[in-house]
């Protein structure tokens, strides 16, 4: 049986408990105190990092009793962020492991607050914690790490979830998970589940095989200029068209882009506008909240309209060289979107949407941007 001392999010016990898969009320835990340390939170992170403070003291959480598979647990979770378990004696002179990270693997950004992370971060960490640990004994530390930034995303998918405004008019039937089973994870995920739902009668089905497409919410935007009545597409490389088959690999689309975990939609439509084609939107509105393909993916779309300056300048290649991409804008006449979308030139649901609605609330974007009906130029 071995002590640790915690100082960071694991003090959260709804965290600690996904880790640990015990009860909280069943650890014996106490309050702590490291001297000689602070706690502060790191650049870029949502966690934080003790560092040695000569007038500092780091305050935690005192966990006795802890099995060795229960540190092997903690091991798995901490390993892939640069955390060691070094021996150290607390305020009150007991001994106990502590996870401390190498010096120059994260940089301090100020005093971290676990009230602050709770309210911001908690139940987006304990969601991809859920993930993180379903790899114990089947993944190394290292793969986990690797796969971290998706596993935040779904996550903050999971969390958006929760919120969707749809389903008026739908049945709140029952569902029964009877198996679910992760038959592949990396940049996305593949569940094989099996499952059974409540008929329209109110018969259960009986179990059906089922197999779903993990995916991360994404933030669309249809950039359009008021003034000269035009869009702007992008351009790229497809794996979908690629994997198909299809003759024509290179799509047109809005401009899209994964939600980042704690970020907004829009705030995430108004990134993307600037990282993928270099526009500051005006303003934005929102046209749809919808599942790309709800019979076998999670993947979600907030899709919106972008208030933009397009002049003939902002064609051009653009996107994020560090995150693979090579993009194209193309800007284009109402017109010429419209004839695109009506002789089926544009293979993209999103876009059809888009310029469907577009269409229909043109005219009160053109004279709320202007006050009249300009021409376009």
């Amino acid at each position: 049986m071995r002590s640790l001392f915690f100082y960071g999010s694991l003090r959260h016990q709804p965290l600690l408990e996904i880790v640990l898969d015990r009860s909280a009320d069943k650890l014996d835990m106490a309050s702590a105190v490291l001297p000689g340390y602070a706690t502060f939170a790191v650049e870029g992170a949502p966690f934080p990092v003790a560092r040695p403070s000569a007038e500092g003291a780091a305050h935690g959480i005192l966990v006795r009793g802890l099995t060795d598979a229960e540190v092997a647990r903690l091991d798995f979770y901490e390993a892939g962020f640069g955390y060691e378990l070094v021996e150290m004696m607390l305020a009150d002179g007991q001994n106990a492991l502590v996870y401390l990270s190498e010096p120059d693997r994260w940089t301090p950004a100020g005093p971290w607050s676990l009230a602050e992370w709770e309210a911001q971060w908690a139940a987006l960490t304990c969601e991809a914690a859920r993930e993180v640990m379903g790899y114990f004994g089947q993944r190394s530390g290292a793969e986990v790490a690797g796969m971290f930034p998706m596993i935040r995303k779904r996550a903050q998918s999971r969390l958006n979830a929760r919120q969707s405004r749809h389903g008026t008019l739908t049945k709140p039937g029952r569902t029964v998970i009877e198996q679910r089973q992760r038959s592949y994870a990396h940049f996305f995920a593949l569940d094989d589940m099996k499952v059974r739902f409540e008929h329209f009668d109110g018969s259960m089905s009986p179990v059906a095989d089922r197999a779903v497409f993990i995916a991360a919410d994404a933030a669309l935007v249809l950039p359009y200029d008021p003034r000269r009545d035009r869009v702007l597409l992008v351009e790229q490389m497809r794996m979908g068209p690629l994997a198909r088959g299809d003759r024509t690999v290179w799509q047109l689309e809005p401009i899209a882009g994964h939600i980042d975990p704690g970020e907004a939609p829009r705030n995430a439509a108004i990134r993307e506008a600037r990282e993928e084609a270099g526009l500051t939107l005006q303003a934005i509105e929102p046209i749809a909240e919808v599942y790309a393909s709800p019979g076998n993916s999670t993947e979600f779309y907030y899709i919106f309209l972008g208030i933009a300056d397009l002049p003939d300048a902002a064609e051009g290649i653009g996107g994020l060289p560090e995150e693979g991409e090579d993009i194209r804008a193309h800007v284009l006449s109402f017109d010429a979107l419209m004839d695109l979308v009506d002789g089926f030139g544009a293979a993209n649901a999103p876009l059809g949407l888009a310029a469907f609605w577009l269409a229909r609330h043109r005219d009160r974007l053109r004279l709320s941007d202007t006050g009249d009906t300009p021409e376009a130029t």
